[in-house]
């Protein structure tokens, strides 16, 4: 296990029952992730998280991520099963931006991109009206080598951002730009998993985000998020949104370069900007990025592993990796932006 930790605030961990399970960190120093490993081989996670319900529910306030590891876990229905033993309420993977693949009630691939391809730290549904409070991955199947899932948690990098860089996030928010159907990107019926244009408008109305449909049965879209947000349950406040991944500058320079051949800024698959629209500065996109690679956390995953996020206050990505690579998730909690909703 290896990772940059940047500058970590030691938190209390609460007890858990070690009869059947142990507990650590992969680094002495670092609480993300809470491991907790069975030592027993026939211990089942479904029943053991059953009876530990309320541990698990601190752990995860206090750690932000859990790595179950060594339970008996028997595919795909017992990975639903869990999920579903601790979050009853799943979420349809609806205004998708990446491709994926349900292979199961609510449970799905994660991202289908090839293999060579990295994918940067975000929050998932971040730039979405709502989004899942918790995310759940499930290691099916291991590469030989490579394919990680880094992690970082949101409340370090919140934390290493300078004052002025949080100031004009918070108070400019981030605009969000799609373009749909331009033959790079998810097509509009891909993204919203209907062929209606109706329900996709309604589902925009409801979002709520602008639409625009264009020639060649194109769409675009734009919704303005906040940057930042204050967890509801803990009153920590986290670096929440998906600029930097957005953004063209996301892409490698020759696939910037070939976009910007071919399509108007305005016309590019997707990009992100301050939400007056006005472009994000190049330093305040590198800053974000040194900031998520200094809070990075990174392991190997295990056949069997189960990793529990709480989603808003870690987030994940992916890296390249060699031979074949199954990784399910599911997406639970549902939880909406509202009045209830801090955003400071």
């Amino acid at each position: 296990m290896n990772g940059k930790l940047g500058s970590v605030r030691p938190r209390a961990t609460p007890l858990i029952d070690e009869r059947l399970v142990e507990v650590g960190y992969f680094e002495s120093n670092n609480p993300l992730p809470l491991v907790i490993r069975a030592r027993h081989q026939a211990t089942t996670l479904t029943a053991w998280a059953r009876a530990h319900q309320s541990l698990i529910d601190e752990a995860l306030k206090i750690n932000g991520g859990l790595l179950f590891r060594g339970f008996l876990l028997d595919g795909i229905a017992d990975f639903g099963g869990f999920v579903r033993s601790l979050c009853p309420e799943l979420l349809e993977y609806k205004e998708r931006s990446t491709p994926r693949t349900e292979v199961g009630d609510r449970i799905y691939t994660s991202t289908e991109y090839p293999a060579h391809q990295s994918i940067a730290l975000h929050n998932e549904f971040s730039y979405s009206y709502t989004w899942p409070m918790r995310i759940f991955f499930f290691a099916s199947q291991t590469p030989e080598s490579g394919g990680e899932t880094p992690i970082a948690d949101s409340r370090n990098v919140y934390q290493k951002l300078a004052p002025e860089t949080l100031r004009r996030f918070i108070e400019k928010k981030v605009m969000y730009v799609r373009n749909y159907g331009a033959g790079i990107d998810l097509t509009w019926q891909e993204a919203f998993q209907t062929r209606d244009r109706a329900e996709v408008e309604e589902y925009c109305r409801s979002a709520p985000l602008d639409w625009e449909w264009l020639d060649g049965d194109r769409l675009r879209t734009r919704q303005v998020r906040p940057a930042v947000a204050q967890h509801p349950t803990t009153g920590e406040m986290v670096w929440f949104n998906q600029a930097h991944l957005f953004h063209v500058s996301n892409l490698g320079l020759e696939m910037q370069e070939s976009l910007c051949r071919v399509f108007d800024e305005q016309d590019l698959p997707r990009n992100a900007y301050y939400g007056d629209g006005s472009p994000i500065s190049a330093e305040d996109l590198e800053e974000v990025r040194r900031a998520y690679e200094e809070a990075t956390v990174v392991f190997s995953w295990q056949p069997g592993d189960i990793l529990m996020l709480d989603n808003m206050l870690v987030a994940h990505g992916r890296r390249p990796y060699s031979g074949k690579r199954r990784i399910l998730a599911a997406l639970a909690q549902p939880y909406s932006l509202s009045a209830e909703f801090q955003i400071a």
